[in-house]
């Protein structure tokens, strides 16, 4: 027991600001009672459809007891839901103002459903008549004019695998997923520098590390299992350190509901908050190296005989004032002094990001940053150490390595001629060479009539994307949408020429079963469950369905027998995946990599080194009066939102979340109403006063979508990704 780690004697942390875990066990157990069975089978037997951190059952692979979480709970509402009367969507202009949860709470999607320009609602029509209309469409549109986009709700390696394969028998370049706007900008980074887009460490080296660095992330909140890695490592003497504008509740104390030691008294889990301003992160990183650098803190043996480009970071340090950089990461020197204390006597550390780091407009600047820093002291390659982008949904590390991805082939690899011709060996036809349109570019290319078929299993761009309204716009332009997913959204009721719905099967009642790949790279086996819910389908088949439909003549290779016998594909075409064919029972697994990836120095780049990246800090400069305005989460799930209530904080999903200090010189004052206006919108919120950065502010996602601009200039050039920031102006409402 750690005395020192508590964080107080009310049990249970009764009487303060946090999620009542217990409670919530309780709601689920009645939220579910109608399925009570099923829903127990899921839990103790599927792999969570939650976060990437990889639960089978209520176990994992690195420690032993119960792994549960809010998350996994809330999430039994829809692998439980019964089916929806067809006749509830007759009328979706009475759906479209219900919020993402009401209509959830409607049920499950159940059968194929139509809406032509001018009527109301839905009508049901057959499978046949849903899938020769799609086929139809995409023969008379050509791939160059269809978008595919997948979610990564709970989807299947076996689903992006078929789904990216369709596409490109079908001529369609542009598929896309989630990993578009949240991950992107890892994959690059971490692919320039060491070779490898993935997690180089396991969740044991989180245990064992000396300090686990949290940067531009919120565990507690998007990962909450990860708290329970967190407490045993600080059991055994673990420091960690947030790196993050506002230092959250739940990263300075949390309850794991698991442990009794915890659930009673709570830990503290912060040792050091550093709060860079947003886009200062590459400013601050700088001036951590330059701090090494001058103090000889660095691990010479590792940087000459397994990387390059060190010569070249040091001259652009040399070039960048310790003062302009404190200033571009709005720190003090006594800040980034006690970080480089904590960095420095540290003999392992685990760097982690996530939507923080990577939601900017120069957010693959900042994956290499860290990578530098990591680099600097030989964090990389060893026990205790690592570089790790922690995912935020199951299906993302797996979404872009199977290939459904605009810039991306199975295994990762680059869309170019040669590349594309090697997989068309193995597939039987051709395979387009060039990289498709990416999410937020399918929008776009929609908005001017280049788009003629939208497909879509799952997401929701009108959440998930920046400035709803002119997203709107864009999906009421395209001739055929199509929406397949287990329940319905809002996207689902903008009107169209002709939109289809598509009833799909959850993760856990694919036929077969299927796999999922972990933040830690290690791909886990979720039996099928048997359940029927109206006429929902297994996405791997029915993405194999139309392809067949569009080309019959290549109808032999999407006729898998069997699950098992489409892994086995899988394994051939992608050998990183080697042993996903042998999977299955609940809790086999294999973990590609091993637990270290470049394990001894050795890195798969073209020298076998890994490469320091030379980065001038962007310059972060606010109009008079002006302040900058990050998003963040809630009580949500992605995009999923949970309640109107956080409870890790008590703010409300209109919170605005402002620094007592700009508050006061604008003769503000908590629970105040105002008005923030950016150059695409305005969205009106209450105050929330707390710790922040001087000139910036916090609202919830995705209600600030409303304030966040899109085009070429509103995402980093390279991967992509919507920066989901913006310059705004605030006044009383």
């Amino acid at each position: 027991m750690r005395r020192d780690l508590w964080v107080g004697l009310s049990p249970n942390g009764l009487g303060q600001q946090k999620p009542n875990h217990y409670l919530d066990m309780l709601r689920t157990v009645w939220d579910n009672r109608a399925h009570p069975k099923y829903a127990f089978d899921v839990l103790t037997k599927g792999v969570c459809d939650g976060c990437a951190l990889g639960v089978a059952g209520l176990h994992d692979w690195t420690i032993d007891g119960v792994h549960l979480c809010t998350t996994r709970l809330r999430l039994l509402e829809v692998n439980t839901a019964d089916a929806i009367d067809p006749l509830v969507l007759a009328d979706a202009e009475a759906l479209r103002q219900r919020s993402g949860e009401e209509l959830r709470l409607l049920g499950r999607l159940a059968y194929p459903m139509r809406r032509n320009a001018g009527e109301r609602g839905f009508r049901r029509i057959s499978w046949d008549e849903a899938l020769d209309a799609l086929a139809v469409g995409i023969r008379r549109a050509g791939g160059e004019r269809v978008a595919l986009y997948l979610t990564s709700r709970g989807l299947t390696n076996e689903t992006y695998y078929v789904a990216g394969k369709a596409a490109r028998a079908m001529g369609i370049a542009s598929i896309d997923s989630a990993a578009r706007v949240c991950h992107a900008p890892s994959t690059l980074g971490l692919k320039q520098t060491i070779g490898v887009a993935a997690t180089t460490c396991s969740l044991r080296d989180v245990i064992e590390s000396d300090l686990v660095v949290i940067w531009g992330a919120n565990p507690a909140n998007n990962q909450p299992v990860f708290m329970k890695y967190l407490y045993l490592a600080r059991q055994r003497g673990t420091r960690v350190a947030v790196v993050n504008p506002y230092l959250e509740p739940g990263l300075e104390r949390y309850w794991v509901p698991s442990n009794v030691e915890s659930a009673l008294f709570g830990t503290r889990m912060c040792d050091l908050h550093v709060p860079v301003r947003p886009g200062g992160d590459v400013a601050f990183a700088n001036a951590v190296l330059k701090r090494l650098v001058e103090a000889g803190a660095i691990d010479r043996r590792f940087i000459e005989a397994h990387t390059e480009g060190w010569d070249e970071l040091v001259s652009t340090l040399e070039r960048q004032p310790i003062e302009r950089l404190l200033d571009g990461a709005g720190l003090t020197a006594i800040q980034l002094d006690a970080f480089v204390d904590e960095y420095t006597r540290a003999r392992s550390a685990i760097l982690l990001w996530s939507m923080g780091i990577t939601q900017h407009r120069d957010a693959v600047a900042g994956v290499q940053a860290i990578v530098n820093l990591a680099l600097a002291r030989g964090n990389v390659g060893r026990d205790g150490a690592g570089l790790m982008p922690i995912r935020g949904h199951s299906g993302v590390q797996g979404g872009a390595e199977m290939g459904a991805y605009a810039t991306a082939l199975p295994g990762g690899v680059e869309v170019n001629e040669a590349n594309a011709a090697a997989l068309a060996e193995q597939w039987g036809f051709e395979v387009p060479s060039r990289p498709g349109l990416t999410a937020p570019e399918m929008v776009e290319a929609a908005e001017r009539g280049e788009i003629d078929v939208l497909w879509m299993s799952g997401g929701n761009f009108l959440d998930v994307l920046p400035d709803p309204r002119r997203v709107q716009a864009a999906l009421s332009a395209v001739p055929l949408r199509v929406h397949q997913d287990i329940v319905v959204s809002s996207q689902m009721f903008v009107p169209g020429d002709d939109v289809i719905l598509l009833p799909v099967a959850t993760r856990y009642e694919q036929e077969g079963g299927g796999t999922e790949t972990t933040t830690e790279r290690r791909i886990v086996f979720s039996p099928e469950i048997p359940r029927r819910v109206g006429e929902a389908r297994s996405e791997w088949r029915l993405f194999a369905d139309v392809a067949i439909r569009v080309r019959p003549e290549l109808a032999a290779g999407f006729r898998w027998p069997t699950n098992r016998d489409l892994r086995t594909e899988i394994a051939r075409v992608v050998p990183l995946y080697a042993g996903i064919e042998t999977l299955a029972r609940t809790g086999d697994a294999v973990q590609w990599g091993g637990r270290h990836l470049g394990e001894g120095g050795a890195f798969p780049t073209p020298s076998g080194r890994a490469r320091f990246t030379p980065l001038d800090p962007p310059a972060v400069e606010l109009p008079e009066g002006a302040f900058m305005v990050s998003t963040r989460r809630g009580r949500q799930f992605n995009s999923m939102v949970w309640g109107d209530v956080d409870p890790l904080t008590g703010a409300r999903r209109d919170a605005v979340y402002m620094d007592e200090r700009d508050a006061r010189a604008l003769g503000l004052a908590e629970g105040d109403r105002v008005v923030l206006t950016s150059e695409v919108g305005e969205m009106v919120g209450t105050l929330e006063l707390t710790r922040l950065p001087a000139r910036t502010v916090q609202v919830h996602w995705p209600e600030g979508n409303v304030l966040i601009g899109s085009g070429p200039s509103h995402r980093e050039p390279g991967s992509k990704v919507p920066d989901y920031n913006a310059v705004v102006t605030i006044r009383p409402a």
